[in-house]
């Protein structure tokens, strides 16, 4: 069974930092595309980044507001990926969600969520 737990979230000062990780489990972490999304009050869940499977390139992708504040980073050895957020905004407040996307079947899984509020 896929298992996906994040941890990190909080609050944080505008210009603060937080980093966010993801522990998976129950499948095969090195197949599966990793990311981050986030999800606003009345909003569509977005893409913050997301690392791709070692089987099509491992490539990174930002959405455009955080790149050079955000890095994405997957270790799979350990079947982590972390979230380094630098600069934050109060427009960065979200919860935000881990994802893990089997590359052969497309299927997609999702942690429960972390809370990051930035606010002074």
């Amino acid at each position: 069974q896929i298992r996906l737990v994040e941890s990190g979230g909080g609050l944080v000062q505008p210009g603060g930092s937080l980093s966010l990780s993801c522990e998976a489990s129950g499948f095969t972490f090195d197949e599966y595309t990793v990311g981050w999304y986030r999800e606003f009050p009345g909003r569509q869940r977005e893409m913050v980044a997301r690392v791709l499977a070692i089987e099509i390139g491992s490539r990174t992708d930002y959405e455009d507001s955080v790149k050079g504040r955000f890095t994405i980073a997957r270790d799979n050895a350990k079947n982590t990926v972390t979230l380094q957020m630098n600069s934050l905004k109060p427009e960065d407040t979200a919860v935000y969600y881990c994802q893990a996307v089997n590359t052969y079947t497309g299927i997609r899984s999702w942690g429960q969520g972390t809370q990051v509020t930035v606010s002074s």
